[in-house]
């Protein structure tokens, strides 16, 4: 008989990165809607209530870790209570993520080091750190949040773009040397998405109309669903012969 795609996530247990707001928050939502229960990694646990409620809104389970990706030991902690709180660990999302604009002539020692710390070193280690539990379990999916910004070249954005692009590059790696133990590594590259992130950027009309025309097919921006949809088709079993990707949610940006 032949067996058809599914998108049930029903008896795992996902890791959710930077998920108090936004597209954090989207994706841990959206991954318990789908039947997962959802530990948060959250910088300070005074802002865990919405990204809780809300999972728990979809009748799963919610943990809420401190989980500030600058403490590498606090990321090992979190990933290792996560999977021994809730039983396992079966899908981490590397959410996570920043980048100071500057021009790259103007770009500060101290904010190369931190987007570099937070969007490459933070990722390297959580995916590190969770493959260390998926792989005696011989099962993990592991989804890394690139950017278009990895693709394309944006003014003032150089050393995040750089960030985004070795985020694409790391996901093939991993994905090469953790297959083996039936874990998948794929990456999801949004575009703009109104977060509370880019609020202030998208709240200046001129610059809101350059990027609704920049994405070049649908002419809108991003809403964090948009994303966490993706995360979800690749968490699932639907997504079982994907690794080493990373799919744009551009809306056409990098199609011109």
């Amino acid at each position: 008989m032949e067996v058809l795609p599914s998108f049930d996530l029903k008896g795992q247990v996902a890791l959710v990165t930077g998920a108090a707001r936004g597209l954090g928050r989207a994706m841990a939502v959206a991954l318990a809607h789908a039947g997962a229960d959802v530990a948060v990694g959250l910088r300070s646990l005074d802002t865990a209530a919405e990204v809780v409620s809300g999972v728990e809104a979809e009748g799963r389970r919610c943990l809420p870790l401190a989980m500030d990706v600058l403490d590498l030991e606090q990321v090992r902690s979190a990933v290792r209570e996560a999977a021994s709180e809730m039983g396992r660990l079966d899908i981490l999302v590397n959410n996570v993520g920043l980048g100071p604009s500057n021009l790259a002539v103007d770009v500060t020692v101290e904010d190369f080091d931190l987007t570099v710390d937070v969007n490459l070193k933070g990722t390297f280690f959580a995916s590190q750190a969770a493959a260390r539990i998926m792989i005696p379990q011989g099962f993990g999916r592991i989804i890394n949040l690139s950017s278009q910004a990895g693709f394309v070249a944006l003014p003032t954005e150089s050393v995040y773009c750089m960030t985004k692009a070795a985020i694409a590059h790391l996901t093939k790696c991993l994905a090469i040397e953790w297959g083996v133990h039936g874990i998948t590594v794929n990456g999801v590259a949004p575009t703009f998405i109104r977060t509370p992130g880019t609020k202030a950027a998208l709240s200046d009309p001129a610059f809101e109309r350059d990027v609704t025309e920049r994405i070049a097919a649908l002419h809108r921006i991003g809403e964090p669903m948009d994303v966490a949809g993706v995360v979800v088709f690749l968490a699932s079993p639907a997504a079982s012969l994907i690794t080493g990707e990373t799919i744009l949610v551009d809306g056409g940006w990098t199609a011109r």
